[in-house]
């Protein structure tokens, strides 16, 4: 009886957290003017707030195959989130003129 309300205590702080990632990754790339500051709200946001949502999910499941089949698409996205986010900088370095400017660099 006690181990389940710990286990049910531990999946609720650890979802309370990821959702909490989750909105301010949202709050970040609403508040944020540049591209490369949404680029790392988001970033955080997908990493942080999933691992922490897997992290509850894998408390509540038995077995620890399922818990390693949990955590598969986590390292996918781990892999994939920087690449893309940085894939997504050096478009918004080479292309947008008013970056340089805020930047305090000339183009060259």
């Amino acid at each position: 009886m006690i181990s389940e309300w710990v286990q049910f205590w531990i999946t609720a702080v650890l979802l309370a957290v990821g959702l909490g990632f989750f909105v301010a990754a949202v709050v970040g790339n609403y508040r944020f003017a540049y591209v490369m500051n949404r680029i790392h709200a988001a970033g955080l946001g997908d990493t942080m707030g999933l691992l922490f949502l897997t992290a509850a999910l894998a408390v509540q499941m038995d077995g620890m195959l399922a818990v390693g089949k949990l955590f598969l698409p986590l390292l996918f996205l781990w892999i994939t989130s920087p690449v893309s986010g940085h894939f997504l900088g050096q478009i918004e370095y080479y292309t947008n003129p008013k970056l340089y400017e805020h930047m305090g660099r000339k183009r060259g």
